[in-house]
């Protein structure tokens, strides 16, 4: 079973080695979604449940959402294309959320990239 939760955050970047527009400083309204996967939990408080959502965003948000939120992504991931943002996301959450299974991160509300378990960018 998959369960998914969206994150939102506000960031910059630009991007220097691209020759649009998108090469200067700029910003976006980012939505992450973190999907996790695993057997429903037979007991204890998440009884009927993959993973309480509260328990997922006790990961999430300080791993990844609060360091990336009004930040300029430049100091943080090195060419910060969506793809390399996301490949980053996904190695700060892994070691806390092992159950992690997939990610999508939406730049603008048409156009996002998805990284999932198994991928060659995936880090274990």
């Amino acid at each position: 079973m998959r369960i998914t939760k969206t994150y939102t955050f506000e960031a910059s970047h630009a991007l220097p080695n691209h020759a649009g527009k998108c090469a200067g400083l700029h910003g976006h309204s980012y939505r992450l979604e973190v999907t996790v996967e695993g057997a429903l939990q037979s007991d204890g408080t998440a009884a009927g449940m993959v993973m309480d959502f509260e328990d997922m965003s006790r990961s999430v948000r300080p791993a990844a959402v609060d360091r990336l939120d009004h930040k300029h992504l430049n100091d943080v991931v090195d060419n910060p294309t969506c793809e390399r943002i996301l490949v980053w996301i996904w190695s700060e959450l892994i070691p806390q959320l092992p159950v992690l299974a997939k990610l999508t991160l939406w730049e603008t509300a048409t156009s996002c990239a998805t990284l999932r378990r198994g991928d060659p960018e995936t880090i274990r």
